[in-house]
């Protein structure tokens, strides 16, 4: 008896040096607890991110002002020219996600696209610093840029953002990879670990915002493009240095093709009624699910249409073995519905991405007409985003040492307030964001028809009026994007966890493209009859406040819908583990 309780015990202990959420090392082996993941392989992933979102913001936060002056745009041009690109930036992570969910795995992803991304960082400060490549410039506002100049430009940029299409949907979910689910200690370090991962990002974006765009300004764009190239190639020696102590998922095949299997499964059995008893629909009989890196998922009575895919008939079997094109799995199909119910919040975060782009675009442009000097020293306008930095600085740790744990007492809930709580509190402090612009720009036009200041470049009121909009947009962030982040991991299916993290980051994509249409919607209406319109090349013309405005209300709405749509939301329940 006690030699059968010594080798229970044994069996017991080596299956507990083990992660049991499926992952395994660089060699493909069952990932061992303590020689892998948690806290000790974050550093190298977090250095990454801090790098990568250097060379990103580095570069694209002053880039509205290199549209205007170097490659000679009008405002409205560069503006939508930004906000196209940004959102191709953040429209590409679906393309990355599904190649790491379905067959590459998130490490190669995120090393194969990281090259990518080096690359175009490198043809872009070629483009910036190479004479005849380069636009000629007469003065820092005076340049002209040839056709080649601007196609060489652009193809560096969409170079760069299919880069970040296989890191942006990974590194946030590989990230929280490194803390197992199934083990309740490292569970409650995953939400601290998307804190600190956001944390990372503006370390990045501070020194981005104040070093490198007062480089760009006052240096040249050669030097200012040419540092954050360097930083993303930092950045991907950071990643490759932790490979030995990460903890990797195994793709789980398309995820696609399986959203496509239940809807085919269901439509073949339309005409089939969903039995009463939910527990005769049709689930693997082991412990794990058929889906390679994905646990069991509960049955739920949402979309209960859907469950026909499960539904077993005799049709369903063919020489033995089930045809995913007829007969799914539970687990498959509550997948599906899991997505299905991510929609709605993810449609509420486009509005919130719109409002946060003007941070990098309509921000520039209205503090370019405003004081921008101390003591003879200029303060390049896009270096005011620091202020969203430092406040995102600021309340992260406040957030994660001081108002989880103050909220935990009240609530019992393990991160104090649910995720869709912390989200629903960032859109109210960004429509105070939009507010603040917008009457920060009616009292900046006041000055100048009080003095006709019309064809001033520069009116005698400080660009540091505008802290208060930048400041509000962190705290906003703080809220709204992490809370995001975490949701959209945390509620996806474990096989589609980049997918999802793709899914939420095309919110920003379609809230910069939202932006483009909005300017050019309002440019067509305001400059009617030989008006100069809301947006015009001399701002001082313009009606800037009225697009604040716009946001602010269409603001309102969105937080209206959220409202109904996160009430109406049930989280996810899965069962067991994949070991």
């Amino acid at each position: 008896m006690a030699e059968i309780k010594d080798a229970s015990t044994k069996v017991d202990t080596e299956e507990d040096i083990y992660t049991k959420d499926g992952t395994v090392d660089y060699r493909n082996n069952p990932a061992n607890k303590n020689t892998t993941g948690t806290w000790k392989a974050c550093p190298f992933i977090l250095g990454n991110e801090c790098c990568e979102r250097l060379a990103y913001y580095g570069m694209s936060t002053n880039l509205l002002l290199y549209f205007k002056n170097n490659l000679h745009q009008h405002s409205a041009t560069a503006s939508k020219n930004l906000s196209n690109w940004s959102g191709t930036c953040y429209i590409m992570p679906l393309l990355g996600a599904f190649l790491a969910d379905a067959y590459l795995g998130r490490y190669w992803t995120i090393a194969i696209f990281s090259i990518i991304y080096v690359m175009g960082m490198t043809l872009l400060t070629i483009s910036a610093s190479v004479s005849g490549l380069k636009p000629t410039c007469i003065s820092k506002e005076n340049c002209h840029a040839t056709d080649i100049d601007i196609a060489l430009t652009f193809l560096s940029l969409y170079l760069v953002a299919l880069g970040t299409g296989g890191i942006k949907p990974c590194v946030s979910s590989y990230g929280a990879d490194q803390f197992d689910d199934a083990d309740e200690v490292e569970k409650k370090h995953k939400s601290s670990f998307f804190n600190w991962f956001y944390f990372s990002i503006n370390i990045g974006a501070l020194i981005a915002s104040s070093l490198l765009v007062w480089i760009q300004d006052n240096v040249g764009w050669g030097w200012g493009f040419g540092i954050p190239a360097v930083a993303m190639a930092i950045a991907v020696g950071s990643f490759f240095s932790g490979t030995r102590l990460y903890r990797n998922q195994k793709p789980g095949g398309s995820p696609l093709t399986r959203i496509c299997q239940v809807i085919v499964a269901s439509w073949r059995k339309r005409r089939v009624n969903v039995p009463e008893d939910t527990s005769v629909l049709y689930e693997t009989t082991d412990a794990k699910s058929a889906i390679v890196g994905s646990r069991k998922l509960d049955h739920t009575k949402d979309f209960s249409f859907l469950d026909k895919a499960a539904m077993e008939l005799q049709s369903d079997h063919v020489k033995e073995s089930v045809d995913p094109w007829k007969l799914c799995t539970v687990t498959q199909v509550e997948e599906f519905k899991s997505i299905i119910k991510l929609l709605p919040i993810w449609a509420t975060g486009i509005i919130f991405s719109a409002v946060y782009s003007q941070m990098s675009n309509l921000f520039v442009l209205q503090g370019s007409y405003m004081d921008i000097t101390i003591n003879n020293f200029e303060i390049p306008p896009a270096s005011l985003s620091i202020f969203d930095t430092l406040s995102v600085i600021f309340w992260v740790p406040i957030y994660d040492r001081m108002i989880v744990p103050f909220a935990r007492k009240y609530t019992g809930h393990k991160s104090g307030i649910t995720q869709l709580q912390r989200m629903g509190i960032g859109l109210v402090i960004s429509i105070f964001a939009m507010v603040s612009a917008g009457v920060l720009e009616v009292i900046r036009l006041g000055i100048v028809r009080r003095n006709n200041y019309y064809d001033y470049e520069h009116i005698p009121m400080s660009i540091f009026w505008q802290v208060p909009q930048y400041f509000l947009i962190g705290c906003a962030e703080v809220f709204t994007f992490i809370g995001q982040l975490e949701f959209f991991y945390d509620q996806a299916p474990d096989s589609m966890r980049s997918l999802c993290s793709a899914l939420s980051l095309t919110t920003v994509a379609l809230g910069n493209y939202l932006s483009s249409l909005l300017v050019t919607i309002v440019m067509s209406i305001s400059t009617k009859g030989g008006k100069p319109g809301w947006i015009p090349d001399n701002l001082n013309r313009g009606q800037l406040q009225n697009f604040f405005w716009l946001l602010s209300v269409l603001s309102v709405l969105n937080l209206g819908a959220y409202l109904l749509v996160a009430k109406w939301y049930t989280y996810k329940r899965p069962l067991g583990t994949l070991r």
